[in-house]
């Protein structure tokens, strides 16, 4: 039974979930729920705004962009790191919300008439998209796909009307797509909409949200870049002052697989096969599949933690699931995928140290989990590991607790979220 909420704890809870960003000018222009609200980001910014009066605000995790376009809205330089290329390109599109939108209108008005008029022609896509799509409405998404891209010319308006036509893909689908964006063949939706009748909303909605925020006059440095949070690479020694983001949580649940539909659209992905190589091979390792794909060693990957106060405590909960995994009947390598995420967690720290300046703050919206029923104190093992990397405390601060709805849970160890408060 859930422990009732305080007051504080109700009125915070939609603080760590995506959903409230879907009413959000631009925010909303495709729905990702891993994430966070793009209000509370705003009200983190505002603060600490001293921590980005000459420094950056940085997301080694950022997702579909929200951490950025909050800094924009904010008026402060904002840079995002995010592995997922898809995923990178819907949120850099998404800061492109400053182009010209008669030339935006133009453009999407052009590929709506010239993908009408076009006879139905012939389209070679994955048993997947056959399973998600009707014949007619695959044939209009086929005739603007392929409108789209005889009209691509890698600019700002060719990009938004690719975000167009992404950001319409599950709406126009018969099957089932889920809350957490798997998608489900086997089951079917009540409200489909009509591509182009589809398409049209979701351009006319970009350009109401740009006009908007361009009367704003707000224009800043921003950023997102295709690069790896345990590398950096892309972002200056010390010139971070303040972090808000939201790691992959260790839950199994497989990131690289959120946009296999669209990407199977696209034609970047043909089948599960390849999803690894092109997508989750890049992300920290939060899922048992990217484990066993990779056929990790656990030996090896508690070597990578050496050094740290945590290495005895991990190597004893993953030896717990090891032994646990005997006993159900997928055998998840629940193991790997902790040792693994607390690896590359590790070398994300270290990274964050680098870029960021003395006394910048971290924020991380965090949960725990337990698979299998064997704990894992994902919060105090983050924190462990920031100071680990050089930085100078931490805190938590619970929000809500976490799982508490599904009728199916394997276990009943309670679990939270909340946000890591790191220092230093």
């Amino acid at each position: 039974m859930a422990v009732p909420r305080t007051k504080l704890e109700r009125s915070m809870s939609g603080q760590s979930t995506f959903l409230s960003n879907m009413s959000l000018p631009v925010h909303g222009w495709y729905r990702f729920p891993a994430g966070f609200s793009a209000k509370w980001a705003r009200s983190v910014i505002d603060k600490h705004r001293e921590s980005t009066d000459r420094l950056a605000l940085l997301d080694p995790f950022a997702g579909v962009g929200t951490t950025v376009l909050s800094g924009e809205d904010a008026g402060v330089k904002a840079y995002g790191v995010e592995a997922q290329p898809f995923i990178q390109k819907i949120a850099a599109a998404k800061l492109l919300w400053h182009t010209d939108t008669v030339a935006f209108r133009d453009a999407a008005q052009a590929v709506v008439g010239q993908a009408s008029g076009r006879s139905p022609r012939r389209y070679l896509y994955p048993k997947l998209i056959h399973g998600c799509f009707g014949e007619e409405a695959l044939s209009d998404l086929n005739n603007l796909r392929h409108t789209w891209e005889e009209m691509d010319d890698g600019g700002p308006v060719a990009k938004l009307t690719w975000l167009a036509l992404v950001g319409i893909l599950r709406s126009c689908s018969s099957a089932g797509t889920a809350p957490w964006q798997y998608v489900l063949p086997s089951k079917t939706k009540s409200k489909v909409l009509a591509p182009y009748d589809a398409f049209n909303l979701q351009v006319r909605k970009m350009l109401a949200d740009m006009t908007l925020w361009q009367m704003t006059d707000v224009r800043c440095d921003a950023n997102i870049f295709l690069d790896d949070a345990r590398l950096l690479n892309t972002i200056a020694d010390d010139s971070v002052g303040l972090v808000i983001t939201s790691p992959p949580y260790a839950n199994n649940y497989d990131y690289g697989d959120a946009t296999r539909l669209e990407m199977s659209f696209f034609g970047e992905v043909t089948g599960w096969g390849d999803l690894h190589e092109k997508a989750r091979k890049h992300l920290i390792r939060s899922c048992s599949q990217h484990a066993s794909i990779e056929k990790l060693d656990l030996n090896r990957l508690l070597d990578e933690l050496v050094g740290t106060t945590l290495v005895g405590e991990i190597s004893s909960v993953c030896d717990a699931l090891a032994e646990q995994r005997l006993y159900h009947g997928g055998k998840k390598d629940y193991h790997l995928m902790v040792a693994a995420y607390f690896a590359d967690m590790r070398k994300a720290w270290r990274s964050l140290r680098r870029v960021c300046a003395s006394g910048a703050r971290a924020c991380f919206v965090v949960g725990d989990s337990a698979p299998y029923g064997v704990y894992v104190p994902t919060d105090r093992w983050l924190g462990e590991l920031a100071l680990d990397a050089g930085f100078r405390d931490y805190s938590f601060e619970k929000i809500r607790d976490r799982n508490v709805k599904w009728k199916n849970r394997k276990h009943d160890v309670p679990l939270k979220e909340g946000f890591l408060w790191v220092q230093g």
